[in-house]
């Protein structure tokens, strides 16, 4: 059977990752992306294997979308310009595109991502920003780990409406970003663990 005239898989995980924006991640369906290109489930298994494979394929076209915003953001930056840049980046990504945002949090099998351009330059980009704080390689671990659930959790509760109080959004933004820099200025020493 010849694949239907038009489609890709590249084409079907951009519309997949367009109505994972609008619907939300979990609602993304093989039956709904493929009533947006008007044709029935069984011509996207050509493809794509299953709906599995089609969140895989989202979550690894938003992390490279994302990793090259944060790339551009970061570019000839260093310090707490470069933490600036990153935040601001990541926080835009997350709430302009909730859905594929919400795809790149999922949990992927390491073979999966093996050779992902995005999930590397990611770790690639967090690490580099973060060795103008002069970190040791442990410490890097747990700094890129503060800064991810920082930005992960606010971005979430603001796509959610989860900051009800009136003050400003940006200006409270600001000012983590400006905590979190004095923070990673003065990381604390390491104690020995018994």
């Amino acid at each position: 059977m010849a694949p239907r005239a038009g489609l890709s898989a590249d084409r079907i995980t951009r519309a997949a990752a367009e109505l994972a924006d609008e619907i939300g991640f979990d609602n993304v369906t093989l039956a709904a992306v493929a009533k947006k290109f008007g044709v029935k489930d069984p011509s996207l298994y050509s493809h794509v294997r299953n709906l599995r494979d089609l969140r895989v394929r989202i979550a690894l076209q938003g992390a490279l979308e994302m990793t090259d915003d944060i790339a551009a953001a970061v570019a000839g930056r260093s310090g707490k310009d470069a933490l600036i840049g990153f935040a601001n980046a990541y926080r835009d990504y997350a709430v302009r595109h909730p859905g594929r945002y919400a795809a790149t949090q999922s949990r992927l099998d390491p073979t999966e991502v093996a050779d992902a351009p995005g999930a590397i330059r990611s770790v690639e980009l967090t690490t580099a920003m973060l060795r103008a704080y002069d970190l040791d390689d442990e410490d890097l671990i747990d700094a890129g780990r503060l800064l991810r659930s920082t930005f992960h959790g606010y971005a979430t509760l603001e796509t959610s409406g989860g900051f009800a109080h009136g003050r400003d959004t940006d200006t409270s933004w600001a000012h983590i970003i400006d905590a979190l820099h004095q923070l990673l200025t003065q990381w604390p020493e390491r104690k020995e663990t018994r």
